[in-house]
């Protein structure tokens, strides 16, 4: 199967192309931007993918420019949309990349797919904009939405809590300044991420919209102790005015249910299996 990944080199892409490389899948990047139409329908005629995962996007809540997200997870995803149906190409499958930041997260207990969407930021009415607006293509084109939250692993930036915390203690440094570490939230691993997707290329549900998660949740200062006990390193947390973010909920986590039901085979991951590889990964 040929398999074309948007963000082929990023986080989450690259865990995916080594995965449905070993499977032996003709895996490609895509090499064209987002914004120009005519190279991605270029792209997409010379190589004829059967499955393309995107992933390519805006995916820090934090970044700066608010124009970059509708540039980019919702134009640039519909320039992706309407190159493959002028491809030609015979699509088994195009799962989209959204985001769990899309629901509602007042309320207790895990969110599912059927959760209330209330999304409080660009970066997730952006997403949740893509969504609807793929909507429009769902009779012509194999569509599978899937909506991750929280999940890490080695390769990450320091831009996102885990990784952060753990390179201060790897650099054995003295003080970490965070927000709220008495929050519960979800935090997969990438490699399960990576492994989800590839079931996906070579079972899609179409149609469907799924949660990525586990369903388990972490209290961040858990998280922290456990790096401490990990690398036999004491660290001294801060609290930053500017990390606290008001109104946040106390506790975030998804429902798997649909997702396992689909794909009974996922095995997830640890926190403690997760952090005990960024901590030796060399």
């Amino acid at each position: 199967m040929r398999v074309l990944i948007t963000g082929g080199s990023g986080f989450t892409g690259q865990y995916l192309s080594n995965q449905l490389t070993q499977a032996g899948h003709e895996v490609k990047s895509l090499a064209s931007n987002l914004s120009e139409l005519n190279d991605l329908e270029v792209e997409l005629g010379n190589f004829k993918p059967n499955s393309v995962v995107h992933l390519a996007g805006i995916s820090s809540v934090l970044h700066k420019s608010a124009n970059d997200f509708y540039n980019v997870n919702l134009i640039g995803t519909r320039n992706l949309l309407s190159a493959i149906a002028s491809s030609r190409s015979s699509i088994d499958s195009i799962i989209l990349a959204s985001t769990a930041h899309i629901y509602d997260t007042n309320h207790n207990g895990p969110i599912s797919e059927t959760g209330a969407v209330n999304p409080g930021s660009d970066y997730a009415v952006s997403k949740y904009a893509m969504e609807r607006m793929a909507k429009l293509w769902s009779e012509s084109l194999p569509i599978v939405v899937t909506r991750p939250f929280n999940y890490t692993g080695v390769g990450q930036t320091t831009n996102f809590v885990i990784p952060k915390i753990v390179s201060h203690f790897k650099n054995k440094e003295l003080e970490i300044q965070l927000g709220n570490t008495s929050l519960f939230r979800e935090f997969g691993d990438v490699r399960d991420v990576a492994d989800i997707y590839a079931m996906m290329v070579e079972r899609p549900p179409i149609g469907e919209v799924f949660n990525i998660c586990t369903g388990q949740y972490h209290k961040l200062d858990d998280i922290i102790k456990l790096c401490s006990e990990i690398s036999l390193h004491q660290l001294n947390v801060k609290t930053n005015a500017d990390f606290l973010r008001p109104g946040e909920p106390e506790k975030v986590f998804g429902d798997c249910s649909k997702l396992t039901k689909y794909f009974p085979e996922i095995q997830f991951r640890g926190m403690h299996s997760t952090l005990s590889w960024m901590f030796n990964d060399i």
